[in-house]
């Protein structure tokens, strides 16, 4: 499995390379008035290419290779990468066509993730079976629907979730990269090789795309990129509540809280303005952090200074992603802990972005 990982690594690597060498994702230049812009100069936006590459790869040299040439005992056939394949398509071909042009509309993305979530339904049996409420499992069983519809809704969701927060340099790989070791620990205690290898392959080729994403800052994921995020990560923590039913349903809540709950605040403030939900803003958590806690950087280079402030406003996110990660890995069988942690990350993500927006940061919190 470590030889996956390692060759979806290289080849995100060098496809990013070629990419940032070559200057592709250049011409179509992101509008400097843009409200989520932090960064200097024409940075390409396609590290989403990179990413997919380096994944497919991956996971077709394991559906052809497994088992024949060498044995990484992952038991996947050819048929199950095609089929994600095939899943993933939809909405990271139309993520990175607007990496590259800048004018495909948020109704056609959405869309395109759309289409995305019911071929995973479709193709992968997809669906929520449980929610660890007894009350509600009782009319999941009753209407299996309501579970494809819920799965329907994460693996549409999700990949918006990782766009909203691919604000900063390394900000969004890592998350991804952190929950990708999740999930990949819990399904190796569970023997699930094949869905552990499928989380790998995604870790690996992100692991390569950071490379030149932090701290640099050479090249961007893009839409593309975080729709790939959003996707894998979603199908892949739905398999492991359905083929497991000692994982508790709100692992994968706990594990993406931060995400997911960034686009539900952000839904409503934007509506509570009276405002479109989908309309950008420099509003967002991240935002806040590199505005009014990130300051104290001093460079005579003014390009230089806000790349070391957008470096500097990564780690306070990551930090706060692992106060919820470590938790769901720690008690992933345990539905009334991980419901509480759940509650204890909104409770304590509003009091500090109130105390932010308030000017109420600490002063050993400011930089």
């Amino acid at each position: 499995m470590v030889t996956l990982a390692i060759l979806a690594f290289l080849i995100a690597l060098v496809v990013g390379a070629l990419i940032v060498r070559g200057g592709y994702g250049r011409k179509a230049r992101y509008a400097h008035d843009r409200p989520q812009r932090f960064h200097a100069g024409n940075v390409s936006r396609l590290g989403g290419a990179a990413l997919a590459v380096g994944t497919a790869s991956a996971w077709l040299a394991a559906g052809v290779f497994d088992r024949t040439v060498v044995s990484l005992n992952v038991f996947m056939p050819l048929a199950y990468p095609l089929t994600l394949l095939a899943v993933c398509l939809p909405a990271v071909a139309g993520g990175i066509v607007e990496d590259m042009t800048q004018r495909l509309q948020a109704s056609y993305r959405l869309a395109l993730t759309a289409i995305t979530a019911a071929l995973a339904c479709a193709l992968l049996d997809l669906a929520v079976p449980r929610l660890g409420i007894a009350a509600l499992d009782g009319y999941l069983a009753l209407m299996p629907w309501a579970g494809v519809l819920l799965a329907f809704l994460a693996v549409c969701g999700l990949p918006h979730a990782f766009n909203i927060i691919d604000g900063y340099n390394g900000l969004a790989g890592v998350v991804a990269l952190v929950v990708c070791a999740a999930v990949v620990h819990v399904a190796l205690q569970l023997g699930d090789r094949q869905l552990a290898a499928t989380v790998v392959c995604l870790a690996g080729a992100t692991l390569g795309f950071l490379v030149w994403n932090y701290p640099r800052g050479v090249l961007f994921a893009g839409d593309g990129g975080a729709y790939l995020w959003g996707v894998v990560i979603a199908v892949s923590t739905i398999r492991l509540v359905q083929r497991h039913p000692e994982v508790s349903a709100w692992f994968p809540m706990l594990l993406l809280i931060y995400p997911v709950w960034e686009t539900i605040f952000s839904i409503y403030r934007k509506s509570a303005r009276g405002s479109s939900p989908g309309l950008a803003d420099a509003l967002h958590f991240h935002q806040l952090i590199y505005r009014r806690i990130v300051r104290g950087v001093f460079h005579d280079d003014a390009s230089r200074r806000m790349l070391m402030r957008n470096n500097r406003t990564s780690p306070f996110l990551w930090g706060f992603t692992l106060l919820t990660v470590v938790p769901a890995v720690l008690f992933w069988q345990n539905t009334p802990v991980l419901m509480g942690f759940c509650a204890l990350f909104v409770a304590t993500y509003l009091y500090a972005y109130i105390s932010i927006v308030r000017f109420k940061v600490p002063r050993w919190l400011r930089r």
